[in-house]
């Protein structure tokens, strides 16, 4: 998914504060909370009308509100090169593939109004900076080789990181995910696809192929956050059973598949240190810089401020639309309310 690299602290560096434990204030609330937590022992599903405890709430929204985000503004990158790409038959995956992500946006913003906020609201913490989203998306797409490497590798890692939430505890989330996967493994093809067609072109082209490869691989291991020792969110939100695999697990799997695919890919990735480890049953790989990752989840990207910009000024050139579909919804209802009266 797209939330594992988002808000794991405050603003100050300590755990979120919306996720520390608060203590329980009544019987009642004690005898819902021991009721809650058998739930989840037993594997249950949780869905919109049960009760909750409020950090179970306020986490599955920050995470659902921010993954939202993460697939709308993931659109950014990939359509500046709708009109650019190489052939029709990729102009039009493309465009599909744009067109899907935007759905994937309101399928979870629907997902976070249940837990009681408007999707206006979700917006202006987005478009406030108070919301964020996934870091990969602050980077540029410099070359057509890019839209590739992001199919195969960016939505390779977010595949990874989804697949486990079609099991997460909170129904209207998993339901969500089970149909977002299965349109993300086409993405994940696709992106493959264009790779191998351009590694069986022309010198030019392998080498653009490779640059990318060289500038994403780093970020795109970044996506599956911090590692376990310093998420301070993760273990609640495995006890929720909102998360069902930890961080560092889900990178080392993601290695361990790419590695392969690089090989037929006829790429080289960009880690020296990247070698099998028979002990370990996975691939030991190089220093990650958890710096440059906390820089841009900061605010401080390459594309951050150009993303965030291009979604306000979407949002405001949108006024007009909003506008003349809350009137017509008026115009719809008033008969109905003038009868009633």
């Amino acid at each position: 998914m797209y939330t594992q690299s988002m808000d794991t602290m405050g603003k100050d560096g300590s755990p979120d504060a919306d996720s520390r434990p608060k203590a329980v204030r009544s019987t009642e609330e004690m005898l819902l909370q021991q009721r809650f937590d058998a739930r989840i022992d037993d594997g249950d599903f949780i869905e919109a009308k049960d009760w909750m405890p409020e950090n179970y709430r306020k986490t599955l929204t920050r995470q659902i509100s921010q993954h939202a985000h993460s697939e709308i503004v993931g659109m950014l990158p990939e359509g500046n090169w709708i009109s650019r790409a190489p052939t029709l038959k990729r102009k039009a995956i493309l465009l599909a593939k744009v067109q899907d992500e935007g759905g994937h946006g309101l399928y979870l913003y629907a997902a976070a109004e249940t837990l009681g906020q408007s999707r206006d609201q979700l917006l202006d913490a987005l478009h406030t900076g108070r919301a964020k989203y996934s870091s990969i998306f602050n980077y540029p797409t410099l070359s057509w080789a890019d839209i590739g490497v992001i199919g195969w590798l960016v939505d390779g890692a977010a595949i990874m990181n989804q697949v486990p939430i079609c099991r997460c505890s909170y129904a209207p989330y998993a339901r969500a995910m089970v149909r977002i996967c299965r349109e993300e493994s086409f993405h994940q093809r696709q992106g493959y696809d264009a790779l191998l067609t351009m590694m069986r072109g022309t010198e030019a082209q392998k080498a653009m192929v490779q640059d990318a490869v060289n500038r994403w691989w780093w970020p795109s291991i970044q996506m599956f956050g911090p590692p376990d020792d310093q998420s301070p969110n993760s273990a609640q939100s495995m006890r929720w059973g909102i998360k069902r695999i930890s961080n560092d697990e889900l990178r080392a799997k993601f290695i361990d598949a790419t590695v392969d695919q690089a090989r037929v890919l006829g790429v080289t990735l960009p880690d020296p240190e990247l070698k099998w480890n028979e002990a370990r049953g996975h691939h030991d790989h190089g220093p990650i810089d958890w710096s440059e990752f906390w820089r841009v989840v900061g605010g401080d990207g390459p594309m951050n401020h150009e993303r965030l910009a291009a979604r306000v000024k979407a949002w405001d050139d949108g006024a007009w639309v909003r506008e003349a579909a809350s009137v017509h919804a008026r115009k719809q209802t008033a008969p109905a309310a003038a009868a009633a009266a």
